[in-house]
């Protein structure tokens, strides 16, 4: 099973979970959505960051 089968059976299942109707004419889109998102985690995910790093317990912009 190739990643984008996977990520078109993730929509799928998905879809069923919540209970989402999802027109055949949007499934390409929402799945082309998901696999970018993926590709935009998998930049966060493998970007190192040093161990002495710590969390900011509040965001201000």
């Amino acid at each position: 099973m190739t990643t984008d089968d996977i990520a078109e059976e993730y929509v799928n299942l998905m879809a069923k979970l919540i209970d989402l109707p999802l027109a055949p004419e949007h499934h390409p889109g929402v799945v082309e959505n998901l696999r970018k998102i993926a590709a935009i985690a998998q930049l966060v995910n493998e970007f190192p960051l040093p161990d002495e790093i710590e969390a900011a317990p509040v965001f201000q912009p």
